[in-house]
């Protein structure tokens, strides 16, 4: 008989002692903190200038570039195999005509989700060529199915070796980890200083931005597949081929169309954004009208973003459900080559100019009419301007000159208190290490006024996503009136958020922050509305014998048990915010936003790698700070 040998279990701490972890770990590091050497903004002395490096290794690359092997024998066949496909799907597009790729989108919905959804995706082409915007709707839609396709395919790969293998699970995990919280602005810089301006650097960017969505929700499918099915069909014989194509992934078909969905919103989102970096299409439109501040122009080109964002998801999502067997997929391709071949016989292949409808226009006049009524001397509640110059000069000044004041190890000491209090100490280790190399990197001052802009934001964000929240989990009416409100404002890509705010707002800071907080509310009132009415019937019910309020029954029963959810709402709250903070430097936000701006824009790419490679340090301490994990002994 053997004995089982059992690992040594380890004295774990009471929880309230856990809980003070952090106050005690202050206490002795501030005065230690005290001793060092500097104050204030981080030390000259502890700077690396990266410039000169990142100077030599862009010259290098441009130098080298049209003879180096490296891109002759592989990334010059890369970027020929992007163009090409980009191109030839372009051209099929064009080919169709009109009417036979508005025939095609009706079909295919019709096909997926039924007539409903077929109906709102003719009508959003059909308002797309009203708008004057078939042309570059057809070369955001090429840009679209190639990166999408390129993204689900290596998602797939990665999530089936994560999905299948422990040891490959573990060493992905932190790097998919770590591409999710990137804000999309992170992931142009790379591959420009590989590819250079234009489609190649815009469609691999947008894949390495849409393929771990793909990957983790593939992973997951195949790892929580139901092991009574598995062992079953393993005791009938099959090999470990035949389990994998039989059972593991028909189970883990909701996951995998749940991916393909998830990377055709991301990707949709990375393609608008990536117009900066020679994208072409809406989002060049919308980039091109913003920085001439022509917000009718930003908004006949947003629109159709808007429409493409909702036809996709919807799109993705009915494909969840199996259509109705009578619809054919060869009926459909039958119908949509009927209609493509006789709009090439009436030449009609892009939209007629005579149905044009001009709206930037009349927009333009309600702009200025909102400048000259609303922007400023409104009477006892005062102006768009007034709230704007209001919140920059009570919130956003303040915090950002009181995080600038701080002594910047006291600073480190903060982020680490933090990060242990939720996590673990090798999330607070990760944490301070990532906000000393923002340090490290020069732009400490930079970095911090980001930071003020995003709990600036992420404030706001809270406070109005929970008060709605708790009203959508209390009212089923309400719940159903916000759905179709959340789900258009969920589906819309970053860059559209900057049209309203830059009509209401004008230019800065405050701008950025509200485009940020109207992007991130969506997700955190949906979160919370979740996690408040999945609280245990029987403990509200408890509750309300022992006679506690509505307010009383918030406070102690639904929001500590909702606690998961609240916290996670945070964690998204700040991601989102995040994102968008950057990209309001193309409409003043300033600090690192306007630092990759600048150096995409003067192809500076020292200055713009530099800021690229802070924000991804502050958006992962910040991730780690916001995300509790387990807590070690």
């Amino acid at each position: 008989m053997t004995t089982a040998v059992t690992a040594p279990v380890r004295p774990r701490l009471p929880a309230a002692a856990r809980r003070y972890w952090p106050l005690a770990a202050a206490l002795v590091l501030l005065p230690l903190g005290l001793l060092l050497a500097g104050r204030g903004s981080w030390p000259a002395s502890l700077q690396v200038d990266l410039s000169g490096p990142l100077g030599s290794a862009s010259d290098w690359i441009v130098d080298n570039r049209d003879s180096h092997p490296l891109f002759l024998y592989f990334l010059g066949h890369v970027s020929n195999a992007v163009v090409l496909s980009v191109r030839g799907v372009y051209l099929v597009l064009l080919a169709a005509g009109w009417a036979g790729v508005t025939a095609a989108a009706g079909l295919v919905a019709w096909r997926l989700a039924g007539p409903r959804l077929a109906a709102t995706a003719v009508a959003s082409f059909a308002v797309c060529g009203l708008l004057g915007m078939w042309v570059p709707t057809m070369q955001t839609l090429a840009l679209m199915v190639v990166a999408v396709a390129a993204s689900v395919a290596l998602g797939a790969v990665l999530g089936l070796a994560a999905g299948l293998s422990d040891r490959t699970y573990r060493a992905l995990r932190p790097v998919l980890d770590t591409m999710q919280v990137l804000p999309a602005f992170a992931y142009l810089l790379p591959v420009v200083l590989i590819f250079g301006i234009g489609v190649p650097a815009a469609v691999l960017a947008t894949v390495v931005y849409a393929a771990p969505p793909m990957a983790r929700l593939t992973a997951l499918g195949l790892r929580a597949a139901d092991p009574g099915v598995l062992e079953a069909s393993a005791s009938l014989g099959a090999t470990g081929r035949q389990r994998l194509l039989t059972a593991r992934i028909p189970l883990a078909r909701r996951e995998l169309l749940l991916g393909v969905n998830q990377s055709i919103m991301m990707a949709l989102s990375m393609a608008v954004i990536a117009s900066v970096i020679g994208a072409g299409g809406l989002g060049d439109r919308v980039y091109q009208a913003l920085a001439s501040v022509d917000v009718g122009a930003a908004l006949a080109a947003g629109i159709p973003i808007v429409l493409l964002a909702v036809v996709l998801d919807r799109t993705a999502t009915g494909a969840r459900s199996h259509g109705t067997p009578g619809r054919t997929w060869a009926a459909c391709a039958a119908a949509v080559l009927a209609l493509a071949v006789a709009g090439r016989l009436t030449g009609a292949l892009t939209w007629p100019e005579a149905w044009h409808v001009d709206i930037a226009e009349p927009v333009n006049r309600a702009v200025d009419w909102m400048t000259a009524h609303l922007y400023s001397g409104v009477p006892v509640v005062g102006g768009t301007a007034d709230w704007a110059a209001h919140f920059t000069g009570w919130v956003l000044d303040p915090v950002r000159d009181g995080l600038q004041a701080l002594p910047w190890w006291a600073l480190l000491v903060v982020v680490g208190a933090l990060a242990l209090h939720v996590g673990t100490w090798r999330t607070a280790l990760t944490a301070v290490s990532a906000m000393a190399a923002i340090g490290v990197l020069g732009v400490w001052d930079a970095s911090l006024d980001t930071l003020s802009q995003v709990l600036a934001a992420v404030a706001v964000t809270l406070v109005l996503g929970f008060g709605i929240a708790v009203g959508a989990a209390r009212s089923s009416r309400l719940e159903r009136l916000l759905r179709p409100v959340l789900d258009v404002f969920q589906t819309m890509p970053q860059f559209v958020y900057l049209i309203p705010v830059v009509a209401l707002f004008g230019v800065g800071r405050a701008p950025a922050v509200a485009a940020a907080v109207v992007y991130a509310l969506p997700a955190v009132v949906r979160i919370t509305t979740q996690g408040l009415r999945g609280v245990d019937p029987v403990a509200l019910e408890s509750a309300r014998s022992l006679g506690a309020t509505g307010w009383q029954q918030l406070r102690q029963v639904q929001f500590p048990l909702a606690r998961p959810a609240l916290l996670l709402a945070v964690n998204q709250a700040v991601v989102l915010v995040l994102a968008v903070v950057i990209i309001g430097g193309l409409v003043g936000g300033g600090a690192l936003g306007y630092d990759v701006v600048f150096g995409l824009a003067q192809g500076d790419l020292a200055t713009g790698l530099v800021a690229g490679a802070a924000i991804v340090c502050l958006g992962l301490m910040l991730d780690r700070v916001t995300q509790p994990t387990g807590k070690e002994a």
